[in-house]
């Protein structure tokens, strides 16, 4: 049997303080009506990233699924938990001080996602947060000519939806949100020998 864990440890005493598998979840919804009862895609969890506030965490699996978890004590509880890609999701990066929230698949996509209301909804903690406001819809083009990523701020029947979505065209092995010359960009490394960077300037 595989075991799809992520644990909350406690590093002093060097024991798990929390365990959850993520394929509990997935096992319920695939024993619906009219379901085969099979997981094609397992919930294997690839990456893991925490936001600035330090008790909210996101783990991309290989369900293709973006779940965000908040730490409570010795224990946590799932937030959200959304599609993000159609292969599984091999990296998510938190942007620093806020909950913009960076994914990359094995589809070869790179989305930004505001998880901000459904986090704030029970965050007591301050935090500073970048300046969020509504983006016209833009798209960004490669050195090549080719247009290669498109920008919408939009959320409907509560279901959330990507504030950025960049074709990048390679599985993703890394990406990093990171300010240069003052300017918020995207670092992603592929299967290639060459570093990708995106601008981020109109989030």
């Amino acid at each position: 049997m595989i075991l799809e864990l992520v644990m909350l440890w406690n590093l002093q005493k060097a024991r798990p303080l929390w365990i959850t598998n993520l394929q509990e979840d997935e096992t319920e919804e695939m024993e619906g009506p009219g379901s085969p009862g099979q997981l094609l895609n397992p919930a294997l969890a690839h990456s893991v990233s925490v936001a600035s506030c330090g008790n909210i965490f996101s783990c991309g699996a290989e369900d293709g699924k973006v779940r965000v978890f908040r730490v409570m004590g010795v224990k946590c509880e799932q937030e959200l938990k959304f599609k993000g890609h159609t292969l599984g999701v091999s990296q998510v990066c938190f942007l620093p001080e806020s909950y913009l929230l960076l994914s990359g698949g094995n589809d070869g996509k790179i989305r930004l996602w505001d998880v901000s209301t459904e986090v704030e909804k029970k965050q007591k903690s301050p935090m500073k947060h970048i300046h969020r406001k509504k983006t016209k819809r833009g798209t960004y083009t490669k050195q090549d000519g080719s247009t290669n990523a498109s920008v919408t701020h939009e959320e409907e029947h509560g279901k959330i939806s990507p504030k950025l979505n960049i074709e990048h065209g390679e599985k993703v092995n890394w990406l990093l949100g990171t300010k240069i010359k003052g300017h918020q960009n995207i670092l992603v490394a592929d299967q290639t020998s060459y570093i990708s960077l995106y601008p981020l300037n109109e989030c």
